[in-house]
């Protein structure tokens, strides 16, 4: 018996000429050609174990994370997740009922979500945290309208040129709305810091409503002028995008002047997963807060006086705010925020702080020994570094050393430049990142992988 009951010929001739067309094809008249993805290569008329073995094949074509040795990292990290987190987090009570679009969502789902805007203000040092966030680049995006909210005036919103081009994109999209410009702040070709007197010189004009920094930044350094930006802002609203895993080591953003923290939590507990999904981290001061995306849990006590949990904001469209909703995102990502809240915990702020420190020590070594590379300038910038460097190829072309990397069972890191038609053209250069998964073995294999695929250049 088939899984799936198709219509009846009669009952697709019903509905296509309900619809006034002639044809399946013509439902998707709008979609180009090229962008559809055709047959999908298991043939009509065949048994179901026929079609699984078909599918077996096919997804025997499959290149598995595991069996490379994985250098790329970045946003997305692939982090050693403890058992204890799966085994938590697939608990029914939270994975079938996760998100709290009704007051009367479950007092634990409230508590877990509480417990993690507590983590995220604590790493941050600022005063009050949503319950999460599509992901990093979108948080990054909802600051930049909070900023918009909070200055009243001004188009240009400032970012540094080392920024991803993946999360610059998402921030022009969100800019577009509203009419506002993205401008990208220049670095220091040796050091890869920001050109903090073209800030200067930006703020000056009067039309800047906010500023971005990452920490660390798209090279992966760690950019000691960001703890001077607010002095160069005043009451211009500064944002610091960052990774939580070095917040355990470096200090607190809320410390140096940060007005708003965001961040990408996926290393926390989630697996990379082709992308996804993703977690966006959101902190800001007390009296910003309800011009920060919502929805934000609070705590209190019931009319018995024991401890009780609340939404105490829901600023979001579906909401009673409609069209003075702060945002337009109509949920939260509260099952990768319990994970992120259960990685947190069963990791500790010790050994969260010792991870930091061994990835940063094995970049160091991964960094020196590809330094010694005929071809290679690693790392790129002369900076503080933590897990993930910059190194910079005097010659042959990025896509070419990639793949010779990969037919050796290496992911050699992420490149830097936009891929994009049109882009303009960049250096030679690739993030490189340490985790986890990394040890000697691997170190060893990217250095032989790498001197040969520049000896080949």
């Amino acid at each position: 018996m088939p899984r799936w009951i198709p219509d009846a010929p009669g009952e697709e001739a019903a509905l296509l000429s309900a619809l006034g067309i002639a044809s399946i094809d013509e439902l998707f008249a709008d979609v180009p050609k090229k962008a559809r993805i055709g047959k999908m290569g298991v043939g009509p008329s065949h048994e179901e174990a026929e079609v699984v073995r078909e599918v077996d094949r096919l997804l025997d074509r499959n290149k598995p994370l595991s069996k490379f040795a994985n250098f790329v990292g970045g946003r997305i990290a692939p982090r050693y997740s403890p058992a204890a987190v799966d085994a938590i987090v697939s608990r029914s009570e939270f994975y079938t009922a996760y998100t709290p679009y009704q007051p009367e969502a479950s007092q634990g789902m409230l508590r877990a979500l509480f417990e993690f805007q507590s983590l995220w203000v604590e790493l941050t040092g600022l005063d009050v945290a949503n319950a999460s966030l599509y992901d990093g680049a979108t948080a990054a995006g909802e600051a930049l309208l909070f900023c918009h909210r909070v200055r009243d005036g001004g188009r240009r919103f400032l970012v540094p040129a080392s920024l991803p081009w993946e999360e610059k994109s998402v921030l022009r999209n969100y800019a577009s709305g509203p009419g506002l410009v993205l401008d990208e702040i220049p670095y220091h070709e040796g050091t890869g810091r920001l050109d903090l007197d073209w800030v200067r010189a930006a703020v000056s004009t009067g039309d800047v409503f906010g500023v971005l920094a990452d920490v660390p930044n798209g090279f992966g350094h760690v950019d000691e002028g960001v703890a001077d930006l607010k002095e160069i802002l005043g009451t211009i609203p500064l944002v610091v995008a960052a990774d939580p895993l070095a917040l355990s080591v470096l200090e607190p953003p809320g410390n140096y002047g940060a007005d708003v923290v965001v961040g990408e939590g996926q290393g926390f507990g989630i697996p990379p997963s082709y992308g996804g999904p993703l977690l966006g981290l959101f902190a800001c001061r007390t009296e910003h807060v309800r011009l920060a995306p919502g929805r934000i849990v609070g705590a209190t006590r019931d009319v018995e006086g024991r401890p009780a949990y609340t939404l105490t904001l829901q600023t979001r469209e579906q909401h009673i705010r409609r069209s003075r909703a702060t945002s337009n995102i109509c949920t939260n990502q509260s099952l990768m925020a319990l994970a992120f809240t259960v990685y947190a915990s069963v990791v500790g702020p010790r050994g969260l702080a010792a991870l930091q420190s061994s990835l940063a020590e094995k970049a160091r070594t991964l960094a020196s020994a590809l330094g010694g590379i005929d071809g290679i300038r690693a790392p790129r910038f002369d900076a503080p570094y933590l897990g993930d460097f910059t190194i910079e190829l005097t010659r042959g072309t990025v896509p070419e050393f990639l793949d010779r990397l990969r037919r050796r069972k290496v992911l050699g890191g992420h490149p830097l430049a936009d891929p994009r038609p049109g882009a303009e053209p960049s250096p030679a250069r690739l993030l490189v990142s340490a985790t986890e998964a990394i040890g000697d073995k691997e170190i060893q294999k990217y250095v032989r992988s790498a001197r040969a695929a520049m000896g080949a250049a």
